[in-house]
């Protein structure tokens, strides 16, 4: 865990060729910033690690810019205010923020959220914040989910999944998970109340699917891609729809994939099938309803409606290589760095 004493932080050293190393990272120690007139020094308790990093470290075009050679790797954080020069913040305030991987930071408090009231404040970087929000907004403003209907999500008890899933259950959905591993598939059936879940290690997972969605499926949240997706696809109802929040069996990919071309059957597919297929950035489309979002999910945490799991990693120097198995999926659950100790 970071030392008080100094600043640290992991910068970008190099653009990784296919899955990220240690070496794409190198972390770097000096003095701690502190902050002028109107501005505060921000300690980071918790980092969030989550799968569009990997988008990040890449210098292809894509919709938010890639972090530079040298800068610090980005990502959404909950600090402590260590000190404030700010009006509108005090010393002990726990806020949400975006200042990366690293131990402190300045702010002028643009894009600060006070996390008052929270008991719990790394929620904030899970089933309270981006990844709950793409859950709650991509099914039910993307996939429309109705009673009786099968949702079929992969990544089942990450971040996102593990709510898509239990909010389809509130609606009155036949909900099947696909995740990786017969603990994690007992944990999304026995725990978060999942009808089915499927090991997507299996051989015969086309065939598992199939069995599992007798019904076809009218609702795939896709964040993973790939090999999941091929078996989905031939399930997928009349007018399915299938909001696209994230491809994460493909983001350490170097080439395309080998074997024919896939294009032209999911062409005819949504065709055909006349189905709906919606990517979404949460924030660009969704940001002003974040306080919709906040309202309602907060309430189900509360109730015990909606269950979540933290995979706390400690240590900030551990960040890259926790960052590498969360593209491998080893995690289990929403995966946070502790950097700081809480004061």
């Amino acid at each position: 865990m970071s030392s008080s004493s100094q600043h640290t932080r992991i910068t970008l050293a190099s653009r990784p060729m296919g899955a990220p190393t240690n070496d794409n990272f190198l972390m770097v120690s000096g003095a701690i910033p502190q902050p002028e007139n109107g501005q505060l020094l921000l300690r980071t308790v918790y980092l969030s690690l989550d799968p569009y990093m990997r988008g990040r470290m890449s210098d292809a075009d894509s919709y938010a810019k890639p972090v530079q050679i040298g800068e610090t790797m980005v990502g959404g954080t909950v600090s402590q205010v260590e000190v404030s020069n700010h009006p509108d913040f005090k010393a002990g305030d726990w806020v949400l923020g975006y200042t990366g991987w690293q131990s402190h930071a300045i702010s002028d408090g643009t894009g600060l959220h006070k996390l008052d009231g929270l008991t719990q404040p790394s929620l904030a970087l899970g089933v309270l914040g981006m990844p709950g929000f793409t859950a709650y907004m991509g099914l039910l403003e993307i996939g429309q989910p109705k009673a009786g209907e099968t949702v079929v999500v992969a990544a089942a008890t990450g971040a996102v999944g593990s709510v898509v899933g239990q909010i389809a259950k509130l609606k009155g959905c036949r909900v099947v998970g696909i995740a990786g591993g017969a603990e994690k598939c007992r944990y999304a059936v026995e725990e978060l109340g999942f009808d089915a879940c499927i090991d997507h290690r299996s051989p015969s997972l086309s065939a598992e699917l199939a069995a599992a969605c007798p019904q076809g499926i009218d609702v795939y949240f896709e964040n993973v891609g790939g090999a999941v997706f091929d078996a989905v696809l031939p399930l997928l109802n009349t007018c399915a729809r299938v909001p696209l929040c994230g491809l994460i069996a493909q983001y350490n990919a170097t080439e395309l994939p080998n074997g024919p071309d896939r294009s032209p059957v999911l062409m005819r597919t949504l065709l055909t099938k006349r189905i709906r297929m919606q990517g979404f950035i949460i924030f660009d489309d969704y940001g002003h309803r974040y306080p919709e979002f906040l309202q309602a999910m907060g309430s189900w945490v509360s109730s015990g409606a909606i269950r979540h799991r933290e995979d706390i990693v400690v240590g900030l120097e551990n960040a890259p290589q926790a960052f590498a198995g969360l593209l491998e999926g080893r995690n289990f659950g929403k995966l946070i760095i502790q950097v700081n100790e809480i004061n």
